[in-house]
């Protein structure tokens, strides 16, 4: 046995074919490498660029990102299976975040879409090491874009009179204001951009250099913001009617001292770091009275506005005024730019109307004191809609709320005029005096929307800057009206308080025959302050759509 063992062990034939079935098995094994290997990275790069191409075509139709991307993937040639995952979210640039960290899916307002590809390639020599027949690849593509809107709300001018105007916006701005109607409307017609007219503001105030968010939150001379209009609107326009009439209100503001901080006037946004001069893509331009007009309400500063008003309306004999424009809600503005969710708002408005009837009967004239005041309206960016590859047919959907309208007619003081801290809630007031016969009322009406109202802006609204009014829709009467179902009169003769029949109905009746001309006087009124009764207005100065472009 053990020499037949070392027979063995010496015996050399058969050798070359031992060492060819391993070198045969390590030249397989070669060629997996270099074939399959091969294949495997050359389908992980088709299908890469599959992914990429789909998630930039994702993120570039936002609202329909499934559908764009299954669409880039057939055509692509791999089957719509192989798209296993469309994922909206948000993407924020930030450095100091980790790659995983940017982009966080399911997040709103969407930025970005994150694509998840599956696919199979098939291996020729592996199957014989692995005993599988194909290799799963996967690969992840995120996408992000830039869609911007600039938008506004506010001002509103059904109708100009050049008086009222004059009378509020010269109190606001604390001087006097001679323009004409003609004057006016040629304002509401002017388009300033609100780049050249910040960086007139920091030419103005000796801001160059800085950012524009640094120049806004600035404590700055009303007289420079309204110099820097005229240098913008000239700019902008040339010399014009609207110039002049600018220059009449800077040359009225000559040694008024009064500051604001523009940040309640214009918001930068996503552009609040860029250096004054510079200018984005974006376009925003803004009504040369629009901006004039938010201008005196922010110069105001909760002071209080008194101005006699006469628009020789049936019914009423007099009129005396006394309003006051509360500041907007911190860290808001006027207008904007901004992606999804960026808001403005208007500003808190209170006006205080003493109105004098003309009477009937034996009651020659009822003192009618009408308390209204709107909380501040409210637009968000709901969305942008981007039109790729033609950008006519894109659109924004802004959420309006009108601000909530609170009316009383009682006994309102000067010093609830100024004290936004609190809610007014008077007393009933005395509207007749006829000696020892005194005729007091009282009556409350509120009017607000549950939710926000979505309108749309189409191109051409963006284009022309067409205002759009959201109305309160639980709002279907006058305010007048609405008053007048809740007055509550109270009818004495003299200090025992003993009622007197038919008083009570001639004062009701006299007020009610006024009802139109008082909804008329407060809608005047309001309009004059930018405001309306139950709506808002609202406006899409500018859309900015950019190419989606890969971030991961």
């Amino acid at each position: 046995m053990r020499a037949l063992l070392r027979r063995f062990i010496r015996d050399q034939r058969g050798n070359i074919a031992i060492m060819s079935a391993g070198v045969m098995l390590l030249v397989i094994g070669c060629a997996a490498l270099g074939v399959d290997v091969g294949t495997i990275f050359a389908d992980r790069r088709k299908v890469q660029s599959a992914a990429d191409i789909a998630a930039i075509v994702a993120a570039g139709d936002l609202t329909h990102a499934t559908a764009a991307a299954t669409a880039a993937v057939t055509k692509n040639n791999y089957p719509s299976g192989s798209l296993v995952a469309v994922e909206p979210g948000v993407y924020t640039a930030n450095a100091a975040l980790t790659p995983s960290q940017r982009f966080v899916a399911a997040a709103t307002p969407a930025n970005a879409v994150r694509v998840r590809m599956q696919t199979q390639t098939p291996l020729y020599f592996g199957r014989v090491l692995t005993s599988a027949s194909q290799f799963t690849i996967n690969t992840t593509a995120t996408a992000t874009t830039t869609q911007m809107a600039s938008f506004a709300i506010g001002s509103r001018l059904v109708s100009l009179n050049g008086g009222l105007l004059n009378a509020l916006l010269g109190g606001m701005l604390g001087t006097t204001l001679n323009l004409s109607a003609m004057d006016y409307q040629s304002l509401i017609d002017a388009k300033i951009d609100a780049f050249d007219f910040m960086s007139a503001l920091a030419t103005r105030a000796n801001l160059t250099g800085v950012t524009y968010d640094s120049l806004l939150n600035s404590n700055l001379k009303v007289s420079d913001v309204i110099a820097a209009m005229v240098t913008a609107q000239t700019l902008d326009n040339g010399m014009n009617a609207a110039t002049t009439a600018l220059q009449s209100v800077s040359l009225a503001m000559a040694g008024i001292t009064k500051t604001i901080t523009p940040s309640t006037l214009i918001s930068a946004g996503p552009y609040s770091t860029m250096t004054v001069g510079q200018k984005p893509k974006t376009d925003v331009t803004v009504s040369a009275f629009d901006m004039l007009n938010a201008t005196a309400s922010l110069a105001n500063g909760t002071n209080q506005i008194a101005a006699n008003v006469n628009l020789s309306l049936p019914g009423i004999a007099s009129v005396t005024l006394m309003a006051t424009v509360g500041e907007r809600p911190v860290g808001t503005s006027w207008v904007t730019v901004g992606s999804a969710g960026a808001t403005v708002h208007t500003a808190q408005t209170r006006v205080f109307l003493q109105i004098q009837l003309v009477g009937s009967g034996s009651v020659s004239v009822v003192n009618l004191p009408v308390y209204v005041e709107i909380a501040a309206g409210t637009a968000t960016l709901n969305a942008v809609s981007c039109g790729y590859p033609n950008v006519n047919t894109s659109s924004v959907q802004l959420g309006v709320s009108p601000g909530i309208v609170d009316a009383w007619i009682g006994n309102v003081t000067a010093a609830n005029m100024t004290n936004f801290s609190s809610p007014v809630n008077p007393p009933a007031v005395n509207i007749v005096n006829l000696g020892i016969i005194q005729v007091s009322a009282r009556a409350h009406a509120t009017m607000a929307n549950t939710s926000p109202t979505n309108v749309n802006f189409s191109y051409a609204d963006i284009q022309a800057q067409t205002k759009k009014t959201v109305n309160t829709t639980g709002y279907t009467s006058s305010l007048t009206s609405s008053l007048l179902n809740d007055l509550s009169l109270t009818v004495a003769l003299g200090p025992l308080g003993l009622p007197i029949p038919g008083i009570g109905p001639l004062v009701t009746s006299i007020i009610s025959g006024a009802t139109s001309s008082i909804d008329t006087l407060l809608a005047s009124v309001l309009q004059s302050l930018g405001v309306g009764l139950g709506q808002a207005d609202v406006w899409v100065t500018g859309v900015r759509c950019d190419g989606a472009v890969l971030v991961n």
